[in-house]
């Protein structure tokens, strides 16, 4: 999990998917005993979008990821300034339906 971004409005997490490849091996066992996980992996990675101003947050993940990330990829080369990030954080805020709550 990374924060990418904070402000006063809005604060930008990436949480990253995060799955061992390897199955435990038992007590004892050498290393060389340890098995590859079967099946299908789905290493999925998502961006927590959260509006201060509302208390809401949105979870964007699959295509919705994908868009996002083309965002950050495009300000990486271009910096934008904050008015720019922030409005293309309120149209994703848009989506927003889930009030934020702690645990």
């Amino acid at each position: 999990m990374h924060t990418l971004y904070d402000s006063e409005t809005y604060s930008v997490t990436h949480m990253l998917a995060n799955r061992d490849t390897a199955i435990e091996r038992p007590s004892g066992a050498s290393k060389s005993e340890q098995a590859p996980v079967q099946g299908p992996m789905l290493a999925r990675h998502g961006f927590e979008i959260i509006d201060k101003r509302s208390g809401k947050e949105v979870y964007l993940d699959g295509s919705w990821a994908e868009l996002f990330q083309q965002h950050i990829s495009a300000w990486q080369v271009n910096t934008p300034t904050q008015e720019e990030v922030e409005d293309t954080l309120e149209r994703y805020a848009e989506l927003a339906q889930n009030p934020v709550v702690m645990h």
